[in-house]
């Protein structure tokens, strides 16, 4: 279980502006903002990202946000795609994980691997 997650963003103005518009659809909002570190999350910031101030080179990582259902799944990569992101993987299923694992991953602005994953069936109605 994940209490929280920061990672380093070289510009931290699009990383900004590209966590505002996916992580609204997962019912996050930015709920911390120091300029240098900024924070989303529900209830409590739990997924910051600060300015890379140190260090070279670059190491991805990889951030799955988890989605109440599939359709919320599809509503982030909408969001990811209409920002200019990457895709690595449109939303779908991927039942190397387990039979109901339905994810979508795009990169960030620096290159990380995010993810919006739904670990339910589908419903129908």
């Amino acid at each position: 279980m994940l209490d929280h997650l920061g990672i380093q963003a070289t510009d931290i103005v699009a990383s900004a502006a590209f966590y505002d518009t996916v992580l609204g659809p997962l019912g996050a909002a930015r709920l911390r903002d120091y300029g240098i570190a900024i924070g989303w999350g529900v209830k409590a910031p739990d997924f910051w990202i600060s300015a890379c101030d140190k260090g070279e080179g670059f190491r991805e990582s990889h951030i799955a946000f988890r989605a109440s259902d599939r359709a919320t799944v599809r509503a982030f990569f909408d969001a990811a795609v209409a920002t200019g992101a990457e895709v690595l993987h449109e939303p779908r299923l991927f039942p190397e994980y387990h039979p109901d694992y339905y994810g979508a991953f795009v990169r960030d602005p620096d290159g990380n691997n995010v993810e919006a994953v739904c670990h339910t069936p589908e419903h129908s109605s």
